[in-house]
């Protein structure tokens, strides 16, 4: 009966497919309410504090059936300060469980973003193979030396936790790697190499990644570097990750290293890079397939929207999973420490699956939600077929909750024209987003989001994502919470994320396309509820 239910209302919202007129629509008997910052901003399903500062993530694994989440933390303010690591837990990285501080700046400096291990063979010495210690590398980032103007600011430290990452103790002979006269030289990212016995560490240093490696997590040796003249080099590398991942339906293995930068992310600000190649225990070589790509490419990125920072991914995922997952910071630095919110600021993406593609020959990253928050739908809209002539409204707010969706859909018989999906507001605010198949690209627009007035470069232009081949058809998923879109084409080929700040709830949904008709296939619309 509930199946039946939703049918019938799929069927109320589609019938005839025809253009509601404006003094049709859904008039809010709430228009004139006064929201707070808490009701309008507060995300549903994106992790954030209950208040302070939060960028980027860190120290990400998982143990005993729950996912840990450690973050660049500062309680006593709602911009950037002297840095914590904040921690929260979940048993699905949908819903999370916010914990005390792990980990405090003390008189060696700020506790930078770093990574955690679960050390199951105790190669540290700190626990046992019974009670195996989380091993969290870090970065200490010394104000006093930074205020003189030195360049030693900031070395690599450890600290380890013998009850599963609720608090740590700092190891008594800190640093375990020194500054070598590099100013920004941060973000370690340890990972355990089974291929060549030992840990493998990766950090930012300034313009290119560092490669150490170790036995026991405190004696480290430098390997090799990695990044001159290749890829993106518009702004301070940071923020690195570099693991194994089979290439998807294969035996073959190949090496992935994220590297984000900031600025010089493709749509300006913050970004996150990647590359692709192989690694013999001492260098990573990029593979001559994908460094040809390059040559034709700037940079290949994880994600082309404004909004995808600093990510990386858990560790000690159980063989029986198998999933290489990953999270970044929803924001930018180019105004992350002015958007509208007073109680908290900061927020991340929905975790995601990472898959890497091999395709005439070229090797590929994609992404997409994880299987967990499919567990959250409460309600779902489906039509097989629609064939859209000019604009139509798909659904209202009379029919969905836009605060929470999980929205996905084919589009066919695409001719070069522009096609426009719109969320929109009875305050004349909207969020666009959409694909223009005469110039190759897609493309979000926030110019007129909500409130813009924080930052001038928030929304100064459109936010594009290139394709080299026009489509006729796309498959396109997203995820809408109340301050952003996460947008995933072709199955997560390209994937594009922003927030936004509207003033009131959304309450429409629409398409259109310039001068063609075109269809939309096996559209849902599921309403999740997670609180």
């Amino acid at each position: 009966m509930k199946n039946l239910i939703f049918v019938m209302l799929g069927l109320f919202v589609f019938i005839g497919c025809k253009q509601i007129p404006k003094d049709e629509k859904n008039t809010s008997q709430n228009d004139d309410k006064i929201y707070s910052e808490e009701e309008l901003y507060k995300p549903n399903f994106h992790f954030t504090p209950k208040k302070g500062w939060m960028n980027d993530p860190n120290g990400m694994f998982y143990l005993n059936e729950y996912y840990h989440l450690y973050f660049q933390y500062y309680p006593d303010g709602n911009v950037w300060g002297p840095m914590h690591w904040g921690h929260a837990i979940s048993t699905d990285m949908i819903t999370w469980r916010e914990q005390p501080i792990a980990i405090f700046p003390d008189e060696k400096g700020y506790i930078f973003s770093g990574s955690a291990v679960v050390d199951v063979n105790n190669s540290s010495g700190f626990g046992s193979q019974a009670n195996p210690p989380i091993i969290a590398i870090f970065t200490y980032h010394d104000p006093e030396i930074e205020k003189k103007e030195g360049i030693d600011v900031e070395s690599q430290a450890i600290a380890y936790s013998l009850d599963e990452g609720r608090t740590f103790t700092k190891y008594a002979n800190n640093p375990v790697i020194k500054n070598p006269e590099i100013r920004d030289f941060r973000d370690p990212k340890v990972t355990w190499d089974a291929f060549h016995h030992q840990w493998v560490l990766v950090l930012a240093a300034q313009d290119k990644a560092f490669f150490y490696g170790s036995k026991n997590l405190k004696d480290w040796k430098l390997l090799s570097d990695f990044g001159t003249n290749i890829g993106a080099h518009g702004g301070v590398w940071e923020c690195p990750d570099f693991f194994p991942m089979l290439v998807d339906g294969t035996e073959e293995v190949k090496w992935v290293l994220i590297q984000s930068l900031n600025p010089g992310g493709f749509n300006d600000g913050s970004g996150t890079q990647y590359f692709i190649g192989d690694f013999d225990g001492k260098t990573f070589k990029l593979d001559p397939s994908f460094q040809n790509d390059l040559k034709e490419e700037q940079a290949f990125w994880i994600d082309f929207g404004k909004d995808n920072y600093a990510g990386v991914t858990w560790s000690n995922i159980p063989d029986t999973d198998g999933r290489k997952l990953f999270m970044g910071w929803m924001s930018n630095w180019e105004y992350a420490q002015a958007v509208p919110t007073e109680k908290w600021r900061g927020s991340m993406t929905v975790a995601r699956e990472l898959k890497l593609f091999k395709t005439n020959n070229q090797y590929r990253i994609f992404s997409l939600p994880v299987k967990e928050i499919s567990n959250y739908i409460s309600k779902t809209i489906n039509k097989e077929l629609l064939t859209i002539d000019k604009e139509i409204i798909l659904t209202t707010n009379e029919l969905v909750n836009f605060e929470s969706l999980d929205i996905q859909f084919k589009i066919k018989d695409l001719k070069e024209d522009l096609y426009t999906f719109s969320f929109q507001n009875s305050k004349g605010e909207n969020l666009k987003f959409g694909i223009n198949n005469k110039e190759k690209y897609f493309f979000i627009d926030r110019s007129k989001s909500g409130d813009l007035s924080f930052s001038e470069k928030f929304a100064p232009k459109i936010s594009k994502a290139p394709f080299k081949t026009k489509h006729s058809d796309f498959q396109v998923r997203l995820l809408l919470d109340k301050t952003s879109i996460e947008l995933f084409f072709n199955n997560g080929e390209t994937v594009m994320t922003e927030i936004f700040f509207m003033q009131k709830p959304i309450e429409s949904f629409s398409v259109k396309s310039e001068n063609s008709k075109f269809k939309i296939e096996n559209l849902t619309i599921n309403e999740l509820n997670i609180n």
